[in-house]
């Protein structure tokens, strides 16, 4: 591998989604966006729900990211999520019906408000993430 290349592998409890050289990437954090170019210090965090964006040797490509974590060690990051799907195949006709249907939710515990505040940001994501491609 090239020391101007990143190794990004990407699973998933079914499958390895991932497994490629890539120039630089970029993905949300719980609280933010990060990037990532080679030579990176290593790191370890908890994903959010929102755009894997990632450049190869043939462009630029997206994926959907359903929360996770993620490693950085040497030129080596690995993404484990609960599913990664590619932006093109985001059904924004259904991630509009869960949008609704969570913020219609009334939650009766701390516990059910927090898991209604996860699934609205994860549908408003997908959401948005569909509508531009």
């Amino acid at each position: 591998m090239a020391a101007d290349r990143l190794q990004l592998v990407v699973v998933t409890p079914e499958t390895t989604v991932l497994d490629q050289e890539v120039a630089s990437l970029r993905f949300p954090l719980y609280d933010g966006q990060i990037g990532i170019l080679p030579g990176r210090a290593p790191l370890v965090g908890r994903l959010g729900y929102g755009e894997l964006r990632l450049t190869d040797a043939s462009g630029s490509h997206s994926y959907f990211l359903d929360g996770g974590f993620v490693q950085v060690n040497g030129s080596v990051v690995t993404i484990l999520t609960d599913a990664a799907l590619p932006a093109q195949e985001i059904d924004t006709e259904k991630a509009s019906e869960q949008l609704t249907e969570f913020n219609s939710l009334i939650p009766t515990s701390d516990e059910a408000f927090s898991a209604k505040q996860r699934d609205v940001d994860r549908a408003r994501q997908m959401l948005a993430m569909g509508k531009r491609f």
